[in-house]
């Protein structure tokens, strides 16, 4: 029972976190919306803003709230503390401080995170394992530190952060507090959100249980590390599906294929300090695509330099918050789906016996 009251108190807390679109309030919530919404407390344990933000979008919504919730959320075989420190190393390399305020905060409480150093050492190979996957290659030939089999837990939490740091940059403050709130509260919202998530952790979330708000699809070829885990394959390919179709909607052909071809080069690693490349980028899209395609590629491949300005000159073409919404959440999944397809999953090859140097 208390656990309800401090929910409910905090859910308009939790929406008035939204920036850029009109947010969607608990009580005026409707339909799928509303379902989610009342998941959310039930499985994370609180109204969390990076899926509330995507409440225009309701299709998007779902296909962010089930990705997240089979990966991160639903029990399985990797540990929960290790989860959350792929959450945190992912986010730190997206420098999307939201997401780490929230993972950082989780993983301190599980086994300790204090001065960006992880007590626990399983928890901290998964983190080193995370760190060095965000990039093209860096993780060939180092360790994996998980079996096989947990590969579509630990390769989902990661790709679903990739997408989750580019829309909270976005679409969040740096820290979960609501306008006008002192920073220096954050050390109780943090204990209060901590306490909320273990809570409904404790309870297990099952296994496939929301699948049902979006229709069955194949699940695509560079999402197959997915495949070894049944509700984990069902809820990427069904968001995949929900957040292309949210891309052929909202996002001209033109500015598609720019944005897929910059990403099938782009090697994970930051593309420096200055915007040039993208405004280069856009140049030769028809004028009226280019504010889109700005919006589009920043979104996708530095989405901590989309400013005001960005988004304001996409408003004027684009006025309706679900237009946003779908432009940013396929080029934030796109570039999650690309990070993702070059993840390690196991352990480097062994050498042969015979090629092994002598004593």
């Amino acid at each position: 029972m208390r656990n309800r009251l401090v929910q409910a108190g905090l859910r308009d807390l939790s929406t008035a976190q939204v920036r850029q679109v009109r947010a969607v309030r608990y009580r005026d919530a409707s339909g799928d919306v509303a379902r989610i919404y009342q998941e959310l407390e039930r499985d994370f344990g609180v109204l969390a803003p990076p899926v509330a933000l995507h409440a225009p979008a309701s299709d998007v919504m779902a296909a962010s709230w089930l990705t997240l919730r089979e990966t991160l959320l639903v029990p399985g075989g990797a540990p929960r503390s290790h989860k959350e420190a792929v959450s945190t190393a992912v986010s730190e390399g997206n420098s999307c401080p939201f997401c780490v305020s929230i993972h950082s905060s989780m993983l301190g409480d599980l086994v300790g995170y204090r001065d960006d150093a992880i007590s626990d050492p399983a928890a901290r190979a998964a983190a080193d394992w995370a760190t060095a996957n965000a990039a093209l290659d860096g993780g060939v030939g180092k360790p994996v530190p998980f079996p096989v089999e947990q590969a579509p837990e630990m390769v989902g939490t990661a790709v679903v952060l990739q997408y989750l740091n580019r829309m909270a940059n976005l679409f969040l403050g740096e820290l979960p507090l609501p306008p006008g709130a002192p920073p220096a509260a954050i050390g109780v919202v943090r204990r209060v959100l901590v306490g909320l998530i273990k809570s409904a952790e404790r309870r297990g979330p099952r296994p496939g249980a929301s699948l049902d708000l979006l229709p069955a699809a194949p699940l695509p070829p560079d999402l197959a590390w997915a495949s070894g885990n049944t509700a984990i394959a069902e809820a990427f390919a069904r968001g995949a599906a929900a957040i292309d179709e949210a891309g052929h909607r909202s996002v001209a052909p033109e500015v598609r294929e720019l944005v897929l071809e910059h990403l099938s080069q782009w090697d994970g690693r930051p593309l420096g300090p200055s915007r040039a490349w993208a405004s280069d980028a856009v140049a030769v899209l028809p004028a009226q695509h280019r504010p889109t395609g700005h919006l589009a590629l920043l979104t996708a491949l530095a989405s901590y330099q989309v400013d005001q300005a960005v988004i304001d000159q996409f408003r004027a073409q684009s006025p309706d918050d679900r237009s946003l919404i779908d432009v940013t959440s396929w080029s934030s999944f796109a570039a999650a789906r690309r990070a993702g397809s070059w993840m390690t999953t196991r352990p480097p090859a062994a050498e042969p016996e015979s090629r092994r140097p002598g004593p």
